[in-house]
């Protein structure tokens, strides 16, 4: 069995760790919610969720990966008192990030499919409804998305290969600084079109009367359940990376690190999208239609906007990448954990495994379209990404909760030591009541709602 290896730097780790974290939630959804909740308003009751949701959960998802140095496959076998059961949230994790990367694969393959349709202007004199057709006529071509996805699947898992140093940790650093580099040049072209002044105002202008007009409980659930989804707690995506992280800096630092990242990429991608879509009259909309027709319409009246239009995309990929890397270095690591087989031999079977799982995505848009799951014009993606967000995310997240709290589980004492090694931020002993007995409620909160206005509203 090969050594554990160990990242070079913090910086590599605290990028890593934001890269898994920063996705596309952050650029098509997190905008158009705050936009629907009164732009800032809600955007200061989303980070005051997830200082106190997220912040004390990827703690302990952090604290569990380091304490056991193995991935979330062997990493509650480690710590759990003889005879409990806890070791069983292992196999759901390890089901959350296959399940994960079964759908996020394909939109990856959009994503690059569409910095090279920008790049070579085949939006160019196209009408507003001729784009919309561009994506949909995609979504028709499993032959073409297959091949996409395909090329994210192996371009990821031979970073992968590389090792942690010098494949994950290298190529994701250079990733996400160009990523920032990117976001800071289209934020700059967004906010100086003329007419950005209107979707600026609209988004950094506390409207607490919008709040209360789209209802307070509302807007509420709505920056609690983005706070929570954002950082994709819960699978143990993030306790790898614990385990690869020295015992010199505390975990409740390094973690607000990560969180002050993931949400500077949202609030930027907001100041990228309103202006632009105020200077241009276009309505921003949430989801896929955000990305692959409304803003490719705003590309296409901007000037320049088949250069900005293909940074743009270049940055959507470096942000599916970045997160699509991360789970492939947890997935190796599980089969490395759990077989003994060299990163090697686990890079290729698990490359070969997740095409194969990626392949009822791609065809839940055309030939198996006929399938909707979750009622009429849902999609298998839809029942992927239901499973992944609405179950396995919370439940899990309450999993580690319970066992970094409870006595039949690691235990108050022995998180709070692992979390307060090293220098920076100590945990606050006073959160103790809190996590203990009210955060898991919240959770279970969430949990409920989803299947709430899934299928109930």
């Amino acid at each position: 069995m090969e050594k554990r290896e160990h990242f070079s730097s913090r910086l590599g780790f605290i990028l890593i760790s934001a890269g898994c974290a920063v996705g596309l939630g952050n650029v098509w959804r997190f905008p158009y919610i705050t936009g629907q909740y009164g732009g800032a308003a809600f955007v200061l009751i989303y980070l005051l969720f997830l200082v106190v949701l997220g912040l004390p959960i990827m703690v302990m998802e952090f604290s569990v990966g380091r304490a056991s140095q193995k991935s979330a496959a062997r990493s509650f076998h480690v710590l759990e008192p003889a005879g409990t059961k806890w070791h069983l949230q292992g196999y759901a994790c390890m089901a959350g990030n296959y399940l994960l990367m079964m759908f996020y694969t394909t939109v990856g393959g959009w994503m690059l499919a569409y910095v090279f349709k920008m790049l070579f202007g085949e939006f160019e004199g196209l009408s507003a409804d001729a784009v919309g057709t561009v994506f949909n006529d995609m979504l028709g071509q499993p032959g073409y998305m297959t091949a996409w996805m395909i090329v994210v699947v192996l371009l990821s898992f031979f970073i992968c290969s590389l090792g942690l140093k010098n494949g994950v940790e290298r190529i994701t650093k250079l990733m996400m600084s160009c990523l920032f580099v990117i976001l800071v040049v289209l934020c700059v072209r967004s906010v100086t079109l003329p007419g950005a002044m209107e979707g600026i105002r609209f988004y950094l202008v506390p409207d607490f009367g919008k709040m209360v007009e789209n209802g307070i409980g509302e807007a509420v659930f709505a920056a609690m359940g983005q706070a929570f989804f954002t950082l994709s707690l819960g699978i143990g995506a993030m306790a790898i990376f614990g385990s690869y992280i020295s015992r010199e800096r505390s975990l409740t630092g390094e973690s607000v690190s990560i969180c002050a990242l993931d949400t500077l990429v949202a609030f930027l991608a907001g100041l990228i999208i309103f202006p632009s879509c105020s200077a241009f009259g276009v309505d921003p909309g949430q989801g896929p239609g955000l990305v692959f027709v409304t803003l490719p319409n705003v590309f296409n009246q901007m000037s320049g906007g088949r250069i900005f239009g293909t940074l743009f995309f270049v940055f959507m990929t470096f942000a599916a990448l970045s997160t699509i890397v991360a789970v492939f270095e947890n997935i190796i690591s599980f089969s490395m954990d759990l077989f003994g087989v060299t990163r090697k031999k686990a890079v290729w079977t698990n490359a070969a495994a997740i095409v194969v799982l990626s392949l009822p995505c791609v065809l839940g848009f055309n030939a198996w379209s006929g399938f909707a799951p979750l009622g009429a014009g849902s999609t298998i993606q839809d029942l992927e990404d239901f499973i992944v967000s609405n179950n396995l995310l919370p439940l899990g997240s309450m999993v580690y909760l319970l066992f970094c709290t409870r006595k039949s589980g690691w235990g108050w004492k022995q998180f709070l030591a692992e979390a307060d090694a090293g220098s920076g931020m100590k945990f606050p002993q006073w959160a103790r009541f809190y996590v203990t007995w009210i955060l898991p409620l919240i959770v279970l909160f969430i949990f409920g709602m989803g299947y709430y206005q899934k299928f109930v509203q």
